[in-house]
């Protein structure tokens, strides 16, 4: 029997299942008897970490000979800093009705523009902030052991800001869907008005679901010491054909 190895960001936690990710994403979401438990949002581990993690795993005969229902837990603290970011093999978001969309890595080109960024950090903290800095200067800021606060490593992805990306005095953004925009424009001068400062921490926690259709670009897992990597989210068109399954059910998701 094939056990899968995950590493879940909400909460984070090192997971060992028989399920394959959609399976086990459908089971994260809806439980064992299709009662809504809501999104989840996962690693894929790589079969050969996999293979070298659970054999050092005291209970990975009960795991594969069966006796596993669905899942066991191997770890729920400090789980993404000990993990290789090149283990990392797929990303999986699933919506609270159960459909999965898989994530592979991409690379990563730096966009010209906006001149502000939103940013949802999901693991080890899950603050939302926002920054001057694009993904990449973000990740190494956030990551940076000489700074008096940082991170050993981070999962986050950046979110729509529409016009606001590039004037906190911009209307016409009716269509984000923050709780508070004035708070969020406030945040915004703060970075223009402080031209040394490069975050502002705009909500402390994930609060709720988050509305996958503010994700802007894709996903972020860094490490200290420059590892990165970049999970691209599809375009648009690509969403509403291919995927578009998955695409209905996240447009369903009411808050963030």
């Amino acid at each position: 029997m094939t056990i899968y190895l995950y590493l879940s960001l909400i909460p984070e936690a090192l997971v060992a299942s028989h399920l394959p990710p959609e399976e086990y994403g459908a089971y994260l979401s809806l439980g064992p008897k299709k009662r809504s438990h809501g999104q989840a949002v996962f690693f894929k581990l790589s079969d050969s970490y996999a293979r070298e993690r659970l054999d050092a795993y005291p209970g990975i005969a009960e795991l594969r000979d069966g006796r596993l229902r669905r899942s066991a837990y191997l770890g729920i603290h400090r789980v993404l800093e000990s993990t290789p970011l090149e283990a990392i093999e797929s990303l999986h978001l699933t919506t609270g009705e159960g459909q999965v969309l898989t994530l592979l890595p991409g690379e990563y080109q730096v966009d010209p523009g906006p001149r502000y960024h939103l940013y949802q950090e999901f693991c080890p903290v899950t603050p939302r902030v926002a920054s001057t800095l694009e993904p990449r200067e973000f990740a190494a800021a956030i990551t940076d052991v000489s700074k008096p606060v940082s991170l050993p490593a981070v999962a986050f992805a950046e979110l729509i800001l529409d016009r606001l990306g590039d004037d906190p005095e911009a209307n016409g953004v009716d269509n984000l869907p923050y709780r508070s925009i004035e708070h969020l424009r406030d945040c915004l001068r703060e970075l223009r008005a402080k031209q040394t400062k490069s975050t502002k921490l705009v909500v402390r926690y994930l609060e709720q679901d988050v509305l996958f259709r503010t994700i802007l670009g894709g996903f972020y897992v860094a490490a200290q010491g420059g590892a990165f990597r970049f999970f691209p989210m599809p375009s648009r068109d690509e969403l509403e054909t291919t995927h578009y399954a998955w695409w209905r059910s996240a447009l369903r998701s009411t808050g963030i």
